[in-house]
C-alpha cells in the first residue's frame, strides 16, 4: 500500500453541493484502499442523496476492485431513485473505464463543474 509520503495515499473528500454530493478521490483506488469509497457511497445512499458525482480529477489509479465498488454502488443508488455520475477521469483511469465498457454504463462528465451545471438525468 502507498505511504502518505509518496503522494498516492487514497482519500475521499465528501462535499455537499446543492442537490448533489461530490466525492473527490485522491491517490490510488485499489483492493487495499476501496473501503473508504465504499463507506462514503454507502453513507450518501443512507442519507438519501439523489445525485452523487465522483470526482476523479486527482485519482492516479483505479483497479477492478474500485470499479466494482462503483458498479455495485451505481445499482444501489439507482434502486433508491438517484444517480451516480463520474467526472474528471484522467487518462489512465479513463482507459480502464473504456476497455471494460464501464464508460458506457456511467454518465461521464469532463469535470465537476460540467456535471453540476447539467440537470440531473431522470
Amino acid at each position: 500500500m502507498a505511504s502518505p509520503a509518496d503522494g498516492r495515499r487514497f482519500t475521499v473528500d465528501v462535499r455537499p453541493m446543492g442537490d448533489a454530493v461530490v466525492l473527490a478521490l485522491t491517490g490510488e483506488l485499489d483492493h487495499d484502499t476501496a473501503e473508504p469509497l465504499s463507506a462514503a457511497l454507502g453513507a450518501a445512499l443512507t442519507d438519501g442523496v439523489p445525485r452523487l458525482v465522483v470526482d476523479f480529477s486527482e485519482l492516479l489509479f483505479c483497479d477492478s476492485t474500485g470499479l466494482n465498488v462503483l458498479l455495485h454502488s451505481r445499482l444501489a443508488v439507482q434502486e433508491a431513485g438517484g444517480t451516480l455520475e463520474l467526472a474528471g477521469l484522467r487518462r489512465p483511469v479513463a482507459r480502464m473505464f473504456h476497455i471494460t465498457g464501464a464508460d458506457e454504463i456511467f454518465r461521464v462528465h469532463p469535470d465537476v463543474a460540467h456535471a453540476l451545471a447539467e440537470q440531473r438525468p431522470e
